[in-house]
C-alpha cells in the first residue's frame, strides 16, 4: 500500500474555487455491500481522495473501485475526506469501496503494532480488530454484507510467525462472520498470501473468504503465480494489487496510486461457523481394528463406502480425528445408513473436556441424513473426536460412516 499525491491543474483549481461542488445529502448507509460483486479495475489509496478528484477519476480513468483505510493503529495518512457523507456520496455515483483495516501485524515482521506470538492471544487480537473495523465501518456507512480487509504487510515467514499470523485471521473471520460481513486480507504473494492459500485445507484455521495478493508483475488478473494455486479461492474470490506506486492523471488530477484488478462475489449473508466432516475414508481421520469390515452396499452411505463390525463386549472403538481451531462447544453430528440389520442401540462416544460422553442410536431408522449428537464441549488441536463403539445391548451390525463437527 501507498502514500497518495494528488495535483489539479489550474483551471480545476480555479472551477472549484469559483464554483465550489455541492455536498451531497447526508444519507444513512452506502449503497449495497462494498465492495459486493464486481469484476474489473480498482486502485488504492493511503488517504480518501477529495470529491473533485474522485468526480474527475470516474468521469476519465478505467477504475471503478478504491481501496480506503477505514480503521487499524498502523494507518499513516489522517483521513479528512473519508466520511459517511463521501461514502454514500461516491457508492451513488458507481464506485465500489474496498474497506481496509491496517493495524496488528506479524509479529516477526518490522512494522508495528504487532500482534501476539501466541497463538491464542492472536486469535484473540484478530476478533478484537474484527469488531474494531466493524465499528468504524458502520460510523461510515458500509453496512453488513461487505467485505473488510485486513492489511498484513510483507513478514518473513517462519512456521512459528505463521502459526501466529493464521491464528490472528482466524480470529478476525470468526468475529466478522458473527458481525455480519465477509473477511478478506490483504498481503505479500511471497509471505501472507502464500501461508494462508498453504493453510487452504488446514482445519486449525479458518478459511478466508477473499484474498488481496500484492504481486506487482504488471498483469492485470487475478492469478497468484507460485504462491497460491489457482484451485484456492477460485470462486471470484480474489483482488490482485499488479503495480504499485505509479503515477496517472485523469481529468486533470494526478494521484499516486497501487493498481488493482478485482474479480468478487458479494452477498448479504457471510458463510456459517466453522465446521469439519470426516469421512472414514479422510486421511488421518479414521482409526479402526481389524474387526471392522468395508462395505458400499448401502445407497444411504456418505462418501465411497463406510465401515461396520458385529457387536461384542470389549474395547473396540472406532475413532473419527479432527483438529480444532480453538476448544469451546461444537455440535455433534453423525450420518449412517440406516438398514433393518443394523444395530437399534449403537453407541457413540463423544470425547468432550470432561471424558468420553456415550449416545445412542438407532441406525435402524432416520439414516442417510445428518443426525445431531447434541452440543458438547470439546477441546482445541487435534484428537479423536467422535467414537462408535461394539459393546452394544442391541443387536445388528454397528456401522461408522461420517461425523461433522460445527461451532456452536
Amino acid at each position: 500500500m501507498r502514500t497518495i499525491a494528488v495535483a489539479l491543474t489550474a483551471l480545476t483549481v480555479a472551477t472549484a474555487l469559483a464554483a465550489p461542488a455541492a455536498e451531497p445529502s447526508p444519507v444513512a448507509a452506502a449503497v449495497g455491500p462494498q465492495p459486493g460483486t464486481f469484476t474489473g479495475r480498482g486502485f488504492d489509496t493511503c488517504a480518501a481522495p477529495s470529491q473533485v478528484a474522485m468526480d474527475a477519476w470516474l468521469a476519465g480513468s478505467p477504475y471503478r473501485a478504491i481501496g480506503v483505510y477505514i480503521s487499524g493503529a498502523s494507518r499513516t495518512c489522517a483521513q479528512p475526506n473519508l466520511t459517511a457523507t463521501w461514502v454514500a456520496s461516491q457508492t451513488a455515483k458507481g464506485w465500489r469501496l474496498i474497506p481496509i483495516d491496517l493495524g496488528r501485524q506479524a509479529p516477526c515482521g518490522t512494522r508495528t503494532p504487532k500482534m501476539s506470538a501466541d497463538p491464542a492471544v492472536a486469535r484473540a487480537q484478530g476478533a478484537t480488530a474484527a469488531d474494531d473495523a466493524v465499528g468504524a465501518a458502520q460510523a461510515l456507512g458500509i453496512g453488513v454484507g461487505s467485505t473488510l480487509y485486513n492489511d498484513v504487510e510483507h513478514y518473513p515467514s517462519s512456521a512459528s510467525c505463521r502459526a501466529a499470523v493464521l491464528s490472528f485471521l482466524s480470529g478476525w473471520v470468526e468475529r466478522l462472520h458473527a458481525r455480519g460481513y465477509l473477511a478478506g486480507m490483504y498481503s505479500s504473494g511471497s509471505s501472507g498470501i502464500k501461508d494462508v492459500c498453504d493453510a487452504y485445507d488446514d482445519t486449525r484455521y479458518l478459511r478466508l473468504d477473499q484474498i488481496w495478493i500484492a504481486w506487482w508483475n504488471g498483469v492485470a488478473d487475478t492469478g497468484a503465480g507460485t504462491y497460491c494455486a489457482d484451485t484456492r479461492y477460485a470462486d471470484r474470490q480474489r483482488l490482485h494489487q499488479y503495480a504499485g506506486d505509479v503515477t496517472e492523471t485523469w481529468g486533470g488530477v494526478t494521484m499516486t496510486i497501487d493498481r488493482n484488478w478485482i474479480d468478487v462475489r458479494g452477498g448479504a449473508t457471510p458463510p456459517g461457523p466453522w465446521s469439519v466432516t470426516v469421512d472414514n475414508a479422510t486421511t488421518g481421520g479414521f482409526t479402526a481394528g481389524a474387526a471392522w469390515g468395508a462395505s458400499a452396499y448401502s445407497g444411504q452411505r456418505y462418501g465411497a463406502d463406510y465401515r461396520f463390525a458385529a457387536p461384542a463386549s470389549i474395547s473396540d472403538v472406532a475413532w473419527f480425528r479432527a483438529t480444532l481451531p480453538e476448544a469451546g462447544d461444537y455440535e455433534v453430528a453423525v450420518w449412517y445408513p440406516a438398514d433393518p440389520g443394523y444395530n437399534d442401540r449403537t453407541p457413540y462416544l463423544v470425547a468432550t473436556t470432561t471424558g468420553n460422553r456415550p449416545v445412542v442410536v438407532d441406525q435402524r431408522s432416520g439414516g442417510g441424513r445428518w443426525v445431531s449428537l447434541g452440543v458438547f464441549a470439546l477441546a482445541a488441536g487435534s484428537g479423536d473426536r467422535v467414537g462408535v463403539s461394539r459393546w452394544t445391548a442391541g443387536s445388528g451390525f454397528v456401522v461408522a460412516d461420517a461425523v461433522r463437527l460445527t461451532r456452536a
